[in-house]
């Protein structure tokens, strides 16, 4: 009884649910910055480079040459697909690039909601009116 009661008090600490939080939004969020790349930025980066596809770049390694990657997977030739690095490139950085606003914009707003306000009191005059009514009693 007791690992199981040991087992549920780790559970239900504030670190374990924040980081099951943290999950979830993770995933959340990675769905919208995939759809922000392929949806947004991958047609427009297309469109720069002339509608290239970069998951199409590939070299051979038995020296033939084949009109696109499925034909040359279809004919079992061995390939390097260096534009699937590429395009994971490119997605890292846009994600890197989204991350950094969205942690920027956050600590900004941070710093916004902390507003230091000076403790209202009795001026300096006022004290030294009461320190001198005090000494005078």
């Amino acid at each position: 009884m007791g690992f199981l009661s040991d087992f549920k008090a780790s559970l239900m600490k504030g670190d374990v649910l924040s980081l099951a939080t943290a999950v979830v939004i993770a995933g959340a969020f990675g769905k919208i910055v995939g759809s922000a790349v392929d949806d947004i930025i991958m047609p427009i980066v297309g469109l720069i480079t002339g509608g290239i596809d970069f998951t199409q770049k590939f070299i051979t390694l038995d020296g033939n040459s084949y009109p696109d990657l499925a034909a040359a997977k279809k004919a079992g030739a061995a390939v390097i697909t260096y534009g699937n690095l590429l395009q994971a490139i490119i997605n890292f950085v846009i994600i890197a690039f989204f991350v950094f606003v969205i942690l920027r914009a956050a600590e900004k707003a941070k710093k916004k909601e902390i507003v230091v306000v000076a403790p209202v009191g009795p001026t300096q005059e006022e004290l030294l009116t009461q320190i001198r009514d005090l000494l005078k009693k």
